[in-house]
């Protein structure tokens, strides 16, 4: 037992000496628990609406002020007609529209039932849903402040619509994400898995020292892994659309194009890791924490940004996957062009530009 416990007593000092692993034993847990926590959640506040009020009168002003006072809904502009709710659905800078009938205020004391509208962006399901039942509560709980001082049996409808996903389909929401993930997967995980074994078999010295220039060494490793990245995420399309019923609104031609602009950040991502990475283990344990975690939790594959603490929401602004979901749901649920989604098109560009001259300049280091 004496021997056993001084076994013990030395692995210990051995995960003590050793940070890399102190950090994952101790620091994960933590890191864990706090993220769940913040994102794992169905509440939100200020989430952006736009209100067509039709009345213009005390009452529908009264109700737009309840439904601002709540801190779950930010209004995000009055409109004067039905025509101008979709640029706002299409630009993502509403997720909910608010339509209030004309002679709202005469028409509520006059006990004729007047009907509120809500339009609801249903291209993420589960948000629209939760954001319709706040709303609806909003109003319901309106509706009761009136009758304590009015004590007139009204009631207020409301009739709720959900565009591009009427029927609150929840592949339309996990097919573009699985996309996401596949396309990280195959291309920067095994990317930055490949270039490290080369590395710890020591075959990389003799690429290193080859006539090829680092460049044509770093395409020719990614080239097959690209094609098979392509072929899955052109096989996931196939099966969301004929399985699942997933719409392609859009031209199909720029949704393979964007899936391309994505698939070479994964593999400028991968390359980099394995820069960066010594052996297969620690290429895989960073893809692992700092690719895949962040994309299933932070790039709104699941949950959406819009409920995340503010510094959640400034984090995912770094995640590639962001983007990417963000103009694939646009493409294929909306059928958005190139005009509405070229500002996320062109920041996936900017990531290209700089991971690829990250990743070449430290080959270049590590070659001379």
């Amino acid at each position: 037992m004496k021997i056993f416990l001084a076994f013990v007593k030395k692995e210990f000092y051995h995960i003590l000496r050793d940070r890399r692993t102190l950090i994952i034993l101790m620091g994960m847990p933590v890191a864990l628990v706090l993220l769940f926590g913040y994102v794992v959640t169905n509440e939100f506040k200020d989430a952006s609406v736009v209100v067509l009020d039709n009345a213009h009168d005390d009452l529908s002003g009264m109700l737009r002020q309840q439904l601002e006072a709540s801190g779950h809904l930010k209004v995000k502009a009055d409109l004067r007609s039905y025509e101008e709710i979709a640029p706002f659905f299409q630009n993502g800078e509403a997720k909910m529209a608010i339509v209030i009938p004309p002679n709202f205020g005469s028409d509520f004391n006059a006990r004729s039932n007047p009907q509120i509208q809500l339009i609801a962006d249903g291209s993420e399901p589960n948000y629209a849903l939760t954001l319709v039942n706040y709303a609806s509560q909003i109003i319901q709980q309106f509706q009761q402040n009136q009758a304590a001082t009015v004590q007139l049996p009204y009631r207020v409808r409301v009739e709720t619509s959900m565009v591009y996903n009427p029927q609150l389909r929840s592949a339309y929401t996990f097919v573009p994400g699985v996309i996401a993930l596949i396309l990280l997967i195959i291309s920067a995980m095994m990317t930055s898995l490949t270039i490290a074994r080369e590395k710890e078999l020591g075959t990389m010295d003799l690429l290193l020292v080859s006539p090829l220039p680092p460049l044509l060494i770093i395409v020719g490793k990614v080239v097959p892994y690209a094609v098979l990245s392509f072929l899955s995420a052109v096989m996931v399309l196939v099966l969301g659309y004929f399985v699942f019923k997933v719409p392609i609104v859009g031209s199909l031609a720029l949704l393979l194009a964007v899936c391309m602009l994505y698939l070479i950040v994964s593999l400028a991502l991968g390359v980099l890791i394995s820069t960066k990475a010594e052996s297969q283990q620690a290429a895989m344990m960073f893809s692992l924490f700092s690719l895949m975690m962040p994309t299933m939790l932070l790039s709104g594959f699941i949950f959406p940004i819009s409920s995340m603490p503010t510094v959640l929401q400034v984090i995912s602004k770094i995640i590639p996957a962001t983007y990417f979901i963000e103009v694939l749901k646009g493409v294929m649920l909306k059928g958005l062009g190139v005009g509405f989604i070229w500002k996320p098109l062109a920041v996936l560009c900017g990531m290209v530009v700089l991971l690829l001259g990250l990743a070449l300049a430290n080959f270049k280091i590590q070659k001379k």
